[in-house]
């Protein structure tokens, strides 16, 4: 299970006396594998070297393969720790997601991570795989996959899988720590329950702080004190913040436009704005969607800005009870100065 390193320091100022700093935040990158595989490990190993401790790849068949690229970052990097950010139980079967995910921490030689959610009922619905008890698949999955790493025969008789006699030749190198990817109070409560950390898809405190109480209280309830809560951001840093802002208006106008009406409504946002934007998605105006994007969306769905403007964004989570940062897309036009800006202006101050 994963543990949360904290470490406290005294620093003495003349002006302000004796300071203390608050225990440290884990940070990770979140990569989408659109790209040339080895761009994508470029990222990752130019993550590392700035200190990013967690690299998440998104798992969707129109991209390049989440375990192919997971492998070849393993075999080219040494300290960073990286999984899939998030698979599915759908489209694959978890006897075979369990010796991929203890594939990469054989060739990472133990800093293999996995990320599970429900899926995007969407992007299944494309290729006719059948969205179904979502909540029990993802409890099945995990439970399946500890079994299976334990390197032992096993039969599970689940609602939605089931194993006969199954095991894997090998065993992984050590624990791996699974995450689930939550954002309603039941996956909230089993990612707490059942999980080493959740993936918390939120940028706002508005959404974040809800999300900590379900996951405290849940925590609470069966004794669990070790746990990583994770604010998965929609990220855009720039020295220039209008470049910034610029990027961010892309991702958050599909945010926005998958937003339920609850949290809509607790951000002040009108349902009509947010349906505009639907219509122009769908009618591939992309450009449009992204120029009806209004601030209070940018707001409650992404962290932008300039490195000072973004720490103290990411900061108001951490206070909240994040205990790690991880930033999604789009990041930057140029992810490799970005990787660099957080690197040196944003992890020096969390």
């Amino acid at each position: 299970m994963l543990k949360r390193e904290t470490l406290r320091i005294t620093v003495s100022r003349e002006s302000t006396g004796t300071k203390e700093v608050p225990p440290l935040v884990k940070i990770g990158i979140e990569l989408v594998p659109e790209r040339e595989t080895m761009e994508t490990v470029k990222y990752i190993k130019h993550a590392e070297e700035n200190g990013f401790q967690y690299a998440w790849v998104t798992d969707h068949y129109n991209n390049r393969n989440v375990y192919a690229t997971l492998a070849v970052a393993a075999a080219n990097t040494s300290k960073i720790r990286m999984g899939p950010g998030v698979t599915n139980p759908f489209l694959v079967f978890p006897a075979v997601t369990a010796s991929a995910v203890a594939t990469i921490d054989e060739i990472s030689k133990g800093r293999a991570v996995m990320g599970i959610g429900a899926g995007d009922k969407g992007t299944l619905d494309q290729i006719g795989v059948e969205w179904k008890n979502p909540l029990t698949a993802v409890k099945e999955v995990v439970e399946i996959c500890r079994l299976l790493w334990k390197g032992e025969a096993i039969k599970y008789d689940g609602q939605v899988f089931k194993i006969k006699n199954a095991r894997l030749s090998y065993k992984p190198t050590g624990e791996i720590p699974v995450y689930i990817g939550a954002q309603g109070p039941k996956m909230l409560a089993l990612a707490a329950e059942l999980g080493d950390g959740a993936l918390i898809n939120a940028s706002n405190p508005k959404d974040i702080e809800p999300a900590v109480k379900i996951i405290k209280e849940t925590l609470k309830k069966v004794g669990k004190k070790e746990f990583d809560i994770v604010a998965y951001t929609s990220f855009s840093v720039d020295a220039n913040k209008e470049e910034a802002k610029k990027m961010a208006t892309y991702v958050v106008a599909f945010i926005a436009a998958a937003a339920p009406s609850v949290v809509l409504e607790r951000h002040g946002i009108p349902e009509s704005d947010v349906q505009q934007i639907r219509e122009l998605i769908g009618a591939g105006k992309i450009g449009k969607a992204a120029k009806s994007v209004t601030d209070d969306m940018l707001e409650a769905f992404s962290i932008y800005g300039t490195p000072s403007e973004c720490t103290e964004k990411m900061a108001k989570l951490v206070k909240i009870g994040v205990t790690q940062l991880v930033v999604g897309s789009p990041i930057a036009a140029d992810k490799m100065k970005a990787i660099e800006l957080i690197g040196k202006e944003v992890l020096p101050s969390l």
